[in-house]
């Protein structure tokens, strides 16, 4: 393949290629990465596994199963909101109780923790690999001026005192020996 991907496309990629959503020529290059890097292809095997368990969550929508209740639905339709803190206090609150006290949130809850934490973590891992910020040195660069040598208006000063005494005295001698 001409193209190779890098690890932070790759996982920027990740959620579309597990939910089979890329292209052809995309899943390809995706497939070819996964083959030789174990790091992205770790990330994919615990993605899909956290995307079938959301799937399959479907499999408990039934009405023999106790757990699945009005509560539980509202909690599934808050989860998201909740992990990233966007419910009011007794929204979270309702939704922690929920949690507790139904197995099936708990677990919902429990895949969302551990999928953040992944992304979190797969970002982490990227981002210390990629030693240059190149963004830093463009602004750094387009920020520096070159400098000019700046003397000290006293060293100016001695310096033409100087030269003005230097060519007095060749002025002098010159006219002594000529």
């Amino acid at each position: 393949m001409e193209n190779k991907l890098t690890c932070n496309q790759v996982v920027a990629l990740m959620s579309f290629y597990v939910e089979d959503k890329l292209n052809s020529r995309l899943k390809e290059y995706v497939d070819e990465h996964l083959r030789h890097c174990p790091k992205c292809r770790e990330v994919y095997m615990q993605s899909k596994k956290i995307v079938s368990h959301i799937l399959s969550l479907t499999d408990y929508e039934d009405e023999t199963n106790p757990y699945y209740t009005k509560q539980y639905e509202d909690f599934k339709n808050n989860l998201s909101a909740y992990i990233d803190n966007e419910l009011n206090e007794n929204e979270s609150i309702r939704i922690k109780k929920i949690a507790i006290s139904n197995p099936l949130a708990r677990k919902d809850l429990e895949d969302m923790y551990t999928f953040k934490k992944l992304l979190h973590s797969s970002f982490e891992k990227t981002r210390t690999e990629w030693k240059n910020d190149y963004s830093k040195l463009i602004i750094n660069k387009l920020s520096k001026n070159p400098e000019k040598i700046q003397i000290d208006p006293f060293y100016k000063l001695i310096g033409a005192f100087t030269a003005l005494i230097s060519i007095i005295v060749f002025g002098f001698l010159a006219t002594l020996y000529f």
